[in-house]
């Protein structure tokens, strides 16, 4: 099981990446995008995924996975809960989605310090 502070660190760790609290919602930005997001009750995770794979992410583990709100289906985003993620898969989105966000060199700089993946 995935926790806060298993994301939390990781997400503090990633260059160009910082912690804000918004509305009393902790978000991770690059800049001024948000990649990742808790809600309130910090149980769900959204985080930013490619448009164009989310269905079948979603449909191929529905119990992990969810669509975000009506209103935010334009954007690259899915929602996960946390409780069902283990920390090698959370860690693993958290690190997906921001290179989503960063430009290529800072990406591939991560990849060459972490052959064995992230965290």
């Amino acid at each position: 099981m995935a926790t806060l502070d298993d994301v939390r660190r990781l997400g503090s760790e990633l260059e160009r990446s910082y912690e804000v609290r918004v509305r009393g919602r902790l978000k991770f930005r690059v800049g001024q995008i948000v990649y990742v997001a808790f809600s309130l009750d910090e149980t769900v995770m959204g985080f930013a995924f490619p448009k164009e794979e989310r269905e079948a992410l979603v449909g191929g583990s529905p119990h992990k996975f969810q669509f975000p709100g009506e209103s935010d289906m334009r954007f690259h985003w899915v929602h996960a809960e946390l409780a069902a993620l283990d920390p090698a898969e959370a860690r693993e989105l958290v690190v997906d989605a921001w290179r989503m966000v960063v430009p290529q060199k800072l990406a591939r700089a991560y990849d060459l310090a972490h052959p064995d993946g992230p965290g």
